[in-house]
C-alpha cells in the first residue's frame, strides 16, 4: 500500500489547516507551488533527507496541467529510457517516466497532471493544496510566508515554484484585453467562428492554428519575426520539430496563412468588428469578427516575491547567482521555467530539472547535511553545475 500524504483542504478545512500548522509551523524549507518544478524539487529534497519541508499549492496538484486546451500536448516526447541511463525527457524525478506512467508519447495536460499525483502519492510528499499564499516577507535571515486564514509559517528557505501559466501575459498592447488568450480555452471545438486571427507564432500560437484548421477553420497567424524559417536549435526560441510536422501536414489543406513581420499595434471593436492594427502598416486593418487568440505567452509568477529579487534591466526576468538563488535576498531560490542565466532560457522542463540539484545542494550544505548524497543525480541530468557547454549550436 501506498500512504497518501498529500493533504486537501477546502474553505471549510480551516480549522484543521490551523491545528495541523500549530504544531508544525517553522520549517527548514518551504516550497511555493506543486507543478512539475514543485514536485520535483520536492521529490529530490526529500530522498535527499531533508524531512523538516512543506509544499504549498494554491489550487489542486498538477492543476496547471488540467486547465490545457484539450487538444493541447506535451511537444517534448516521452521514451522510458531508464534503463539506459537516460531520464524521460518530462520526468521530474530519479526512476521515474511519464511514458512508462501514462503510456504515451506525447501526453496531454490531464494526462501530466495524473503523473504528477502519481509521484506525490509514491514519495509521499508534503504538500498541502487549497492553501492559498498572500504574502512572503524576509527579516532577521528567516522568510513569513502569510497564508489565508490568517494563518503564518516560518522557514529558513523558500523555494518559488509557482510557474508561469495561470498568468497569461494580457497586456502585450492596446486592446489585448478584447481577445481571448489561449490558456482560456477548454477546447477548441467550443471556439465559436469560421475565420481566426491568431496574435502570436510560437509554439502556442501554431498550436491554436493547428487544432482550429483541424475543425476546418481558416486561420491567419500574425507573427512579428521577420525570419520565421531562421534555423535555431534551442526549442525555447523556435519550433519544436514535432510542430512543424503537424504544421505541415495541416498547412497543405490552405486553411493557414502565416503572415511575418506582423506585430500587432492594437485591438478595437468597432461596428461588431475587431479591427488588428499592426506596426509600420498604418493602413494595413485585418477585420475578424470573432475575438482575436492571443498567443503571447506568460508573465511571471513572482509578482507577490518581486521585491526579493534584483531584476534584469529588461524587466523578463530575475537575476540569479550560481546556486539559482536570488542575488537580493539569501535562502529565496526558484526553481521552474523562470530560470535564466544570462542567454540560456531553462523553460522546458528537461532544462530546468537539471539544475535540481544546485538548489539541494546550496540547502543541504546550509542545514550542514552530507551533500555527497547529490552526486549520484548528476548522471541523471538532475545536477548540472556548469552551464559553460550548454548554448551551442548544432554544426549540421
Amino acid at each position: 500500500f501506498i500512504k497518501f500524504s498529500v493533504i486537501i483542504l477546502n474553505e471549510n478545512d480551516s480549522q484543521l489547516l490551523t491545528k495541523l500548522l500549530k504544531k508544525m509551523k517553522n520549517y527548514d524549507v518551504v516550497i511555493v507551488g506543486a507543478g512539475p518544478a514543485g514536485v520535483g524539487i520536492s521529490s529530490m529534497l526529500k530522498d535527499f533527507g531533508v524531512e523538516n519541508m512543506i509544499v504549498l499549492e494554491r489550487g489542486k496538484i498538477g492543476e496547471t496541467f488540467d486547465k490545457w486546451p484539450e487538444e493541447m500536448r506535451f511537444i517534448t516526447p516521452s521514451f522510458t529510457t531508464n534503463f539506459w541511463a537516460q531520464m524521460d525527457l518530462n520526468s521530474i524525478a530519479t526512476g521515474t517516466s511519464p511514458a512508462f506512467t501514462l503510456e504515451t508519447e506525447h501526453p496531454t495536460g490531464k494526462e501530466y497532471a495524473k503523473y504528477l499525483r502519481t509521484l506525490s502519492e509514491h514519495f509521499e510528499l508534503p504538500i498541502l493544496e487549497e492553501t492559498d499564499v498572500e504574502k512572503v516577507s524576509f527579516s532577521n535571515e528567516e522568510f513569513t510566508i502569510d497564508i489565508k486564514n490568517g494563518i503564518k509559517m516560518k522557514s529558513k528557505f523558500l523555494i518559488w515554484a509557482a510557474g508561469e501559466y495561470q498568468y497569461p501575459n494580457l497586456e502585450s498592447f492596446s486592446g489585448s484585453e478584447l481577445c481571448m488568450h489561449n490558456s482560456k480555452v477548454e477546447s477548441w471545438k467550443q471556439v465559436k467562428g469560421d475565420e481566426f486571427y491568431v496574435i502570436g507564432g510560437n509554439e502556442s500560437g501554431i498550436d491554436a492554428a493547428i487544432n482550429l484548421s483541424k475543425l476546418g477553420n481558416k486561420v491567419h497567424v500574425l507573427d512579428e519575426k521577420s525570419d520565421p524559417d531562421a534555423k535555431i536549435t534551442d526549442p525555447s526560441e523556435t519550433l519544436t520539430p514535432y510542430t512543424v510536422d503537424r504544421l505541415m501536414d495541416e498547412i497543405i489543406h490552405e486553411r493557414i496563412t502565416l503572415v511575418a513581420n506582423s506585430k500587432v499595434e492594437n485591438v478595437k471593436l468597432e461596428n461588431n468588428k475587431y479591427s488588428i492594427s499592426v506596426e509600420g502598416e498604418s493602413s494595413l486593418q485585418y477585420q475578424s469578427d470573432v475575438p482575436p487568440i492571443l498567443a503571447t505567452g506568460f508573465t511571471s509568477s513572482l509578482s507577490m516575491v518581486k521585491d526579493l529579487f534584483d531584476w534584469h534591466e529588461s524587466g523578463s526576468h530575475v537575476l540569479l547567482n550560481e546556486h539559482d538563488e536570488s542575488r537580493k535576498t539569501p535562502g529565496l531560490f526558484l526553481v521552474g521555467p523562470q530560470v535564466r542565466h544570462e542567454d540560456l532560457i531553462l523553460c522546458f522542463i528537461y532544462k530546468y530539472r537539471q539544475r535540481f540539484g544546485v538548489v539541494a545542494n546550496a540547502i543541504g550544505g546550509r542545514l550542514e547535511m552530507d551533500t555527497s548524497f547529490l552526486d549520484q543525480y548528476r548522471e541523471e541530468g538532475l545536477y548540472k553545475d556548469d552551464l559553460g557547454a550548454c548554448g551551442d549550436e548544432c554544426p549540421c
